[in-house]
């Protein structure tokens, strides 16, 4: 849900400030502590050697907080203390694959969930079910989740412990791309409007695909979310930054969709900097 680029590791420091001169870029950090009153340390030229490009595993206990120290203490007062048992143990599980999910953005859809009496969802974006999972305990007894993913290898690593949490019947998986179901479903009107809430978490490049034909299936007044939309900050980058190549590839169709979201007059959009940015679109008309 995450990667991007590194530009100083500032945990227990404070913030990496961008300066540019003559066309070069220099790093300086801002450090707290003693020196809060304006000390500011210039970034040695071996440190900015140190500087790399880094993709979803290195940065999956990040959030766009430039402080690691700040974010580790939103997870260790609020979000990890009411964490559920069976969350910890799916997040716990991840951890050892390549791609982790953000459990505030977990704790702040849950609670979104039950505000709105939701009892009808969708997820585009499976892995290994975090998001999932959380939704699934959101959800009374009798809600249900549609649920999309090409890879239903992931899926299974999480489905025991789903099942363990006494949710599995909530869920009606469907592999394969979401594309094709998504039309399926626009073709029988009854499906028009009857969702309260979509989560989209999947191939950044049909991310607007998804919206044309997710518009149609949420209620009025029903939440459509959209993750990773500040793609870790790479939307504000410049042309020339050192991006991985999937970041890159991607980062044109996220810039793409926040535009497209701000000037569609059927939703109203909330963009919060939680986890790697979630866009919330709330269905007007």
């Amino acid at each position: 849900m995450q990667g991007c680029l590194r530009a100083l590791d500032t945990a227990n420091k404070g913030t990496a400030k961008v300066d540019k001169k003559n066309g070069s870029t220099q790093l300086q950090v801002l450090q707290f502590g003693q020196h809060f009153a304006g000390a500011e340390m210039a970034v040695t030229k071996e440190e900015e050697q140190q500087t790399q490009l880094v993709g979803h595993k290195d940065l999956a206990h990040k959030s766009l907080l430039q402080s690691d120290a700040l974010y580790q203490y939103i997870l260790e007062t609020s979000v990890h203390p009411r964490e559920h048992k069976s969350l910890k143990e799916l997040r716990e599980m991840t951890e050892k694959h390549p791609r982790q999910d953000h459990t505030d953005e977990g704790q702040l859809l849950s609670m979104l969930l039950k505000l709105m009496n939701a009892k009808n969802t969708m997820e585009i974006g499976v892995y290994t079910g975090y998001s999932l999972l959380s939704t699934a305990l959101a959800l009374p007894h009798d809600g249900k989740i549609l649920a999309m993913d090409v890879n239903r290898e992931y899926y299974e690593l999480g489905l025991p412990v789903i099942q363990n949490a006494g949710v599995a019947h909530k869920i009606d998986f469907r592999e394969g791309p979401a594309l094709p179901l998504l039309d399926e479903l626009l073709q029988d009107e009854n499906n028009k409007g009857t969702f309260d809430f979509i989560f989209v978490d999947a191939d950044k490049d049909n991310y607007l695909n998804y919206h044309k034909r997710v518009i149609d299936l949420v209620k009025i007044g029903g939440l459509i979310g959209y993750d990773n939309t500040l793609w870790c900050g790479s939307v504000v980058a410049p042309p020339d930054a050192p991006l991985m190549d999937y970041v890159q590839r991607h980062r044109g169709h996220v810039i793409e969709l926040n535009k497209y979201l701000a000037q569609d007059s059927r939703i109203e959009i909330c963009q919060l900097p939680v986890g790697d940015g979630i866009t919330l679109c709330r269905r007007i008309i």
